[in-house]
Formats: structure tokens, C-alpha cells, sequence
């Protein structure tokens, strides 16, 4: 499945998009708080994800930017709940390029689109590490509303322990949340 509006394509993530992944990881190594691969482990990074969406946990996507024709980034659907219609999009991330930039909403968009149009779902949720204050406000910017702290819920892979923040926007909110996405594009484009 692709997904497209006019700012972005989501394709489906493959092993074809490792040389632009790795160059948008680029300078993205501070991040220690975040799950972005090192450019050196973008390739098993894609395997890893290619083996859960095999498995049906995951739905994975790079994030192309029409605006240049590169990917700057990857995004999923995971932890699908289709009994319970509830879906998350996370284990996201974006190249310093397109940080700041139309290209999360835009992705955005069509993922929420798709989950509650497409899939009817009732609930998509968004987590992000307690400490990465940049993702926490681009998902209340895009309407979610908090839902809690999952306190000491993961370990990270440098062994400190992460408290989970969870975002939710529910099927009843979704029109005024589109409303608010749409919105924020025609502005972003009006700038351009």
C-alpha cells in the first residue's frame, strides 16, 4: 500500500531505501533518546522491521519527499489491534532536512486518514520518550491529547530506562483533527 498526498509518499519500507535512510540518520546520533538506526545499521534496521511486518505486527513506510524525490525518513503502523479497531503509528523518525517542515504533518495525515477512513478505527495512539520534548510537542500540535506516562515501561538500548509518554486521538475527534492538519499544510504551502 502507498499513501500520497502532495507533499509526501509513504511506500512501503524495503531494502531499496537503506542509502537514503542512512543519509538522512545523518547527524541524528545525539538522539539517544529515540529509536533512529546509526547510518551503519539502517540495512538491518529495514530487515528487523521487513521480518515484523512479515509477521503482521508491523506496517512500515519510508517517508518520501516530493518536493526533492528523497526519503527522509521512516514511519509505521504497529501494534494493529484489528479486533479492538486501535492501531499506533510511532517508531518514527525524519532527517534533520525535513524536521520543521510540512513533511510530518503531511505523513501524518495520511496515516490518520487511512487508519480511521480506510481501516475504521477507533483509536490510533502516538508514544515518544518522556525526554524527547521535540516529539511530544509536534504530537500535540497535531492534536493528539495525552494520555498518560507509562513510568520505567522500556529499556533503551544504551540500558537507560525510559519512561513512555501516550498520546491517543479517538474516531469521534479525527474530523476536527484533520480540519487542524489541513489547515496547518495550506499554511505551510501559502509560506513556500
Amino acid at each position: 500500500m502507498v499513501l500520497e498526498n502532495a507533499h509526501v509518499r509513504l511506500e512501503p519500507l524495503s531494502l531499496a531505501h537503506a542509502r537514503d535512510l542512512a543519509d538522512a540518520a545523518e547527524g541524528l546520533e545525539h538522539a539517544w533518546y529515540t529509536s533512529v538506526p546509526r547510518p551503519d545499521d539502517v540495512a538491518a534496521d529495514i530487515e528487523r522491521r521487513l521480518e515484523q511486518a512479515a509477521a503482521g505486527t508491523m506496517n512500515p513506510f519510508a517517508v518520501r519527499r516530493l518536493a526533492d524525490d528523497r526519503v527522509v525518513g521512516q514511519t509505521t503502523f504497529l501494534h494493529i489491534d484489528q479486533p479492538n479497531r486501535h492501531v499506533e503509528i510511532g517508531a518514527t523518525w525524519l532527517g534533520l532536512t525535513a524536521q520543521r517542515t510540512a513533511v510530518n504533518t503531511a505523513a501524518k495525515l495520511l496515516l490518520l486518514g487511512h487508519a480511521f477512513e480506510a481501516c475504521g478505527a477507533i483509536a490510533v495512539e502516538l508514544r515518544t520518550h518522556w525526554h524527547n520534548r521535540q516529539s511530544r510537542a509536534a504530537i500535540a500540535r497535531l492534536g493528539a491529547k495525552q494520555d498518560g506516562v507509562l513510568r520505567s515501561h522500556q529499556l533503551g538500548r544504551d540500558g537507560t530506562i525510559r519512561d513512555t509518554v501516550v498520546f491517543s486521538i479517538i474516531a469521534v475527534e479525527w474530523p476536527a483533527v484533520r480540519l487542524g492538519l489541513r489547515e496547518r499544510l495550506q499554511r505551510a504551502e501559502g509560506a513556500r
